[in-house]
């Protein structure tokens, strides 16, 4: 056996890139992970679900875990199995991230008024 392969040096490691010229690694970017929440709608509404104000909550783990916390319109609302989902899968296309929990909470309620300027102009509520 050749001992002179254990004194080679380790090869080096190359970052890989993408074509705006950006390495790819660290945390998610909070806008991006906003975004990709933003692109769910809710099927009986026209307006996203972070201007619906349903988004209470999104956290970035030091280790790239997003866990999101949402609500929805209400507990018998018919997404309620789809829109979590949605969510999960929204983030999860999102560079960077490793991992996406989404928790669906109660607490507080939600109401109209968690609704963005935005939405309330879509739906005709002022």
């Amino acid at each position: 056996m050749n001992d002179s392969l254990n004194d080679m040096p380790a090869p080096a490691t190359h970052t890989a890139w993408t074509p705006e010229g950006e390495a790819p690694g660290g945390k998610p970017a909070e806008d991006a992970v906003i975004a990709a929440c933003a692109s769910v709608y809710d099927p009986e509404i026209p307006v996203n679900i972070y201007e619906l104000g349903l988004i209470y909550a999104i956290d970035i783990g030091d280790d790239s875990r997003v866990h999101v916390e949402m609500s929805l319109t209400a507990p018998g609302c018919p997404s309620a199995q789809e829109l979590p989902d949605q969510v999960r899968e929204a983030v999860m296309a999102v560079p960077n991230v490793a991992d996406c929990d989404v928790e669906v909470v109660w607490d507080p309620p939600w109401d109209p008024s968690r609704m963005s300027e935005e939405a309330r102009l879509a739906l005709n509520m002022f």
